[in-house]
């Protein structure tokens, strides 16, 4: 038995019990088929391809590193860092133990690590961040906890260090100006 179909096979008559239709002048006619031969489709290209998300399941206990550039939706338990060029979603009792990178983060389990760079972070009512946290904007929902320094809004994203003293407000502790 092979595994191919043969191309030379002989063609058998139709058999007599199988009648042509008659032909009407008000449908369109039938195409006869005819074998061609095999053609690959080549995938199209558009501007804005809709980017993956992956999803780490409620039942999953996971330890390692993400990198890429699609989107992370962590329901279950992840330990390592995670580094997305997408959206990194913390689902409601899901925990990621480990630092985060993301064009943006939304936190409703737990995380605890440092959010070390975002464009914008969403703690939802049910969010806790242990750790701290820098982002271009940040929403805090009522309920949310956090617990950690927070930097958002600075242009580059990161504070001068000329202009932060020790006491962190722009002026020598125990001193008078």
């Amino acid at each position: 038995m092979s595994l191919w179909k043969d191309n030379t096979a002989r063609q058998t008559p139709a058999p007599a019990s199988e009648a042509k239709e008659p032909a009407r002048f008000d449908a369109p006619s039938k195409p006869e088929l005819a074998p061609s031969p095999a053609t690959t489709l080549v995938p199209r290209t558009t501007t804005s391809l809709p980017r993956k998300e992956s999803l780490i399941a409620t039942d999953i206990t996971i330890e390692g590193k993400i990198e890429g550039g699609g989107s992370v939706r962590i329901a279950g338990k992840f330990k390592g860092n995670v580094s997305v060029q997408g959206d990194l979603t913390i689902e409601a009792g899901a925990k990621l133990t480990g630092s985060v990178r993301a064009d943006n983060v939304t936190i409703a389990g737990e995380l605890e690590g440092n959010v070390e760079e975002a464009s914008h972070v969403d703690l939802s009512p049910t969010g806790v961040l242990t750790g701290d946290l820098k982002a271009g904007s940040i929403t805090v929902a009522a309920g949310a906890r956090m617990r950690g320094q927070v930097e958002f809004g600075w242009d580059d994203g990161k504070l001068s260090k000329s202009s932060k003293h020790s006491n962190g407000f722009g002026a020598e502790s125990g001193t008078s100006s």
